[in-house]
């Protein structure tokens, strides 16, 4: 069996890095196409795994749309010639597109249910969408998915990334990081280019932060572009973490994280590292999954969260891992079902 994966994001290495390496171990050919955006590719090479680069992200509603149609075309042409049997990718826009158009079974992964406009152009078009319980059935079938199509799990995606990860204690010291605090914050702003989210890519929402817990603590920052890298670079409290790095080990060597996105948010909570979310946009399900169970704060006030990162600092406990299903066995199952079916 041939599969094809599209990777648009760069939590989406973590991501797939464990299901390529179980799919080729189990004799099937994998065939990965590849966004520019963010660390894709930088990932991608860190992990060894070969790619075809198509296209990149656009800023604005015109670029996004551009970009977009010159991908599907691009991607039409090299998907027909390479004739994969199942198609697999996590939010991204193209491949439900040239996978329905070229008639190859599709594969799905959903977490964010506000990601409407994303949403609409792929979810009606997938032979199956993997989604986590937490999110509500009514989210995704008002889109236009066939009740038919969802498969269900327990957990959160993010728990596929720790498949193989193996903790190093050392990651201060490899990284010569300066620290003069004794507490030190990991913090990650907003996806402020993400077409579901209003955001100004030259601010952050962290900036206020930053300026009112950074006397108390270390305060590393890891942006998502640029801009952001702009917005902290001239703040004597921050230090810019560049990466590729070992993101998880960094995570919970801190005492705190906080992150004004989603990914690393959860990542961080099944570490066992105390986190506040000020995610300026709507409360995704996911994410509500994680604060019912303690796993994470939520706040946008500024005062409230300073507060919080004082006292989750001062309190850090580990904390017992969200307790899943098999997921990585769960997306193989519905890779060979997509194709059976």
């Amino acid at each position: 069996m041939k599969v094809w994966i599209d990777i648009v994001n760069a939590p989406h290495v973590w991501f797939f890095k464990n299901i390529i390496k179980y799919l080729e171990d189990e004799g099937e050919e994998v065939f990965i196409t590849a966004r520019k955006f963010g660390d894709v590719h930088q990932l991608l090479d860190l992990f060894e795994i070969p790619y075809t680069s198509v296209g990149r992200h656009g800023a604005t509603l015109e670029q996004k749309l551009l970009r977009s149609t010159e991908r599907v075309y691009n991607l039409s042409k090299i998907i027909e010639k390479e004739k994969p049997d199942v198609a697999v990718s996590k939010h991204s826009i193209e491949l439900p597109r040239v996978s329905f158009g070229l008639r190859i079974p599709s594969v799905y992964v959903l977490d964010n249910e506000h990601a409407i406009a994303a949403n609409r152009l792929t979810l009606p078009l997938c032979n199956k969408i993997v989604v986590p319980k937490a999110m509500s059935v009514w989210d995704v079938l008002k889109i236009g998915a066939d009740p038919n199509a969802l498969v269900r799990y327990n957990g959160t995606s993010e728990v596929i990334h720790f498949v193989d990860f193996q903790y190093n204690p050392n990651i201060f010291e490899d990284l010569n990081l300066d620290l003069n605090k004794d507490k030190t914050i990991l913090m990650r702003p907003e996806p402020a280019l993400a077409s579901y989210l209003d955001a100004d890519c030259h601010e952050s929402v962290l900036s206020p932060i930053v300026e009112n817990i950074g006397e108390y603590a270390n305060i590393l920052v890891i942006p998502r572009f640029k801009q952001q890298q702009e917005i902290f670079a001239g703040n004597e409290n921050v230090t810019i973490i560049k990466p590729p790095v070992d993101t998880f080990s960094l995570m919970k060597r801190c005492d705190l994280v906080i992150g004004a996105g989603g990914t690393m948010n959860r990542e961080a909570a099944l570490l066992g590292t105390p986190v506040i979310s000020c995610y300026p946009g709507k409360l995704l399900a996911v994410d509500g999954f994680y604060i019912e169970k303690d796993l994470m704060k939520r706040s946008q006030d500024i005062g409230e969260i300073v507060d919080l990162a004082l006292e989750l600092m001062m309190e850090h406990k580990v904390k017992k891992q969200l307790k899943t299903d098999d997921l990585l066995q769960i997306m193989i199952d519905n890779i060979y079902g997509a194709v059976e079916s």
